[in-house]
């Protein structure tokens, strides 16, 4: 064709080429279709302790519920509400009532009728179990369900977040029908849940994976795309990067790998990377203290801790640079609320040295002031653990550093208690007063209330702030209230708020439409696909 080409005159030679572009446009859809089919291999770091972020918002939980568990609405990059299963809502004037037109002709997975009565049933449930739902549903005072597609959310006083606290991940909505009656932190549907979303539960293998697959009578006709998907637990950190090079992995988040492997996987031809979709959590890295510990009760001994830590060699060699140093219990990813007068603790061996000595607790023969135990939340966390023990061991504190698979450290640091510190990763969510206020808020201490407030931290101060501040309609009024939270808690150490972590998801590059919004990968997929 290349001769033939040629030998024409110009005027020819540009018609056929012409032809030629229009043939070769013809022989492909101008936008690409999603394809239908195929298994996506999910990386989830830790075994869920619950398959429904109900009465759990630990991590490996919220990528898996929000695909078989559906919310009343979604957001996207813009926090702009998007329908979920609600498919219209209306906030009154006095911003007390919030009525949501529901999406009809939607099934439970087990074929029962997605109604009304089960969004008033779950939000009651939110209300009361959850961790950040005690805090965000507080003022909840009635849902009304007038007919059996209307749910109305009464309030007693404004919620100002409420309209974003929505998403599956954060607020599902469950089938009373399974839950009435019984003790929703036993019932079974958290291990085997009937949802109404894209994808049902095919297995759960305890130490291994769990298998969702596709919901053939998904309300959004033709969807999902994909088959199933498989969750594959790889608690080692170099067995979840050689799951990447070799193909063996699809995708994953958080970041799914060590921080120093990060840029080695990203220039793999195979692999793409992307930093949205983490929006919805705002994370942080906090260290916190067991204020029924005598010791950790005496604010000289926090606020040596705090002088003893490296903050900036922190974040450069555990981290790897991927992050932010936050001294302020508000996430910079809410910059809205953050006061930037608050600075990190100094590092200053000698003031804490002083410190430890005016609280009573001078160095003994054997260099040793006192034990504690430290904890850390397994959530790739192991490495900031060893980094403040070390820090520690300066000061003459002898640190027990004790390292727990997910669900034994959900059950001693929130049910048993019996650490003295624990470093944590309480993300700030979509504003302050769900994520922050679980945390120092002392009406949300709760035995076996994963990721409440397990300091048992009790300031009357802090808690009239707080609940000022949840209330507040007038967005300068409340900034300023979280500005007075952050001084209080700031001067009191009451925890020492480290790192704000930059979320990495790592991804084969044939997998499309994985992050669509600022929930990320803990969206529902039904959108996701592979290109072919």
């Amino acid at each position: 064709m290349t001769c033939c080409v040629r030998n024409l005159t110009g005027l020819a030679r540009a018609s056929l080429a012409g032809m030629l572009v229009l043939l070769s446009l013809s022989a492909r859809p101008a936008i690409a279709e999603p394809q239908r089919g195929g298994t996506l291999r999910f990386l989830v770091e830790q075994e869920p302790t619950t398959l429904v972020t109900l009465t759990n918002t630990a991590g490996p939980s919220t990528r898996v519920s929000p695909k078989i568990t559906e919310g009343l609405l979604t957001y996207d990059f813009d926090f702009k509400p998007q329908p979920g299963l609600a498919t219209e809502w209306t906030a009154s004037p006095d911003g007390l009532r919030y009525t949501f037109k529901l999406r009809p002709n939607v099934k439970w997975h087990d074929g029962r009728e997605f109604t009304s009565a089960d969004v008033a049933y779950s939000i009651k449930l939110l209300k009361e179990y959850h961790p950040r739902g005690r805090g965000t549903f507080a003022f909840v005072e009635d849902v009304q369900t007038p007919d059996s597609l209307t749910a109305i959310i009464v309030l007693s006083k404004p919620a100002p977040y409420l309209l974003k606290a929505l998403d599956a991940s954060e607020s599902p909505i469950v089938p009373k029908h399974i839950y009435e009656g019984t003790d929703p932190l036993t019932n079974k549907n958290a291990s085997a849940p009937v949802g109404t979303g894209p994808f049902v539960i095919k297995e759960w293998v305890r130490g291994s994976h769990i298998i969702l697959e596709r919901n053939p009578s998904y309300w959004d006709s033709g969807k999902p795309y994909l088959d199933r998907i498989i969750f594959r637990f790889i608690a080692d950190q170099a067995a979840r990067s050689v799951a990447f090079e070799t193909g063996e992995i699809d995708i994953g988040g958080g970041p799914p790998v060590p921080r120093s492997d990060i840029a080695r996987l990203q220039a793999l031809p195979q692999l793409g990377s992307e930093t949205r979709g983490y929006e919805y959590n705002a994370s942080m890295t906090q260290l916190y203290f067991n204020y029924d510990n005598p010791i950790l009760r005496d604010k000289r001994v926090r606020l040596a801790i705090a002088h003893a830590i490296d903050y900036r060699r922190l974040l450069d060699f555990v981290y790897f640079g991927y992050g932010k140093v936050a001294p302020s219990a508000v996430s910079p990813d809410l910059s809205d609320f953050v006061d930037p007068t608050i600075k990190p603790y100094s590092l200053d061996l000698a003031l804490a040295n002083k410190l430890l000595d005016e609280a009573g607790y001078p160095k003994k023969a054997n260099g040793v002031r006192f034990p504690i135990r430290l904890y850390v939340n397994p959530y790739n966390l192991q490495a900031a653990g060893d980094f403040v023990k070390q820090a520690l061991v300066k000061l003459g504190i002898a640190v027990d550093f004790q390292f727990f698979d997910f669900s034994t450290y959900i059950n001693k640091a929130y049910t048993v208690r019996d650490f003295d510190i624990t470093l944590e990763s309480l993300s700030n969510t979509f504003d302050p007063t769900s994520g922050i206020q679980r945390a120092f808020w002392s009406k949300n201490f709760r035995i076996g209330l994963p990721f409440s407030n397990a300091s048992h931290y009790d300031n009357p101060v802090v808690d009239q702030l707080l609940e000022d501040a949840a209330v507040e309609p007038d967005p300068g009024k409340r900034r300023e209230l979280w500005f007075k939270f952050q001084n209080v808690i700031y001067d009191d150490v009451a925890a020492i708020h480290l790192i704000a972590p930059d979320g990495v998801t790592l991804f084969n590059k044939k997998v499309r439409n994985h992050t669509q919004g600022v929930a990320g990968i803990n969206a529902s997929y039904a959108d996701v696909y592979f290109e072919k």
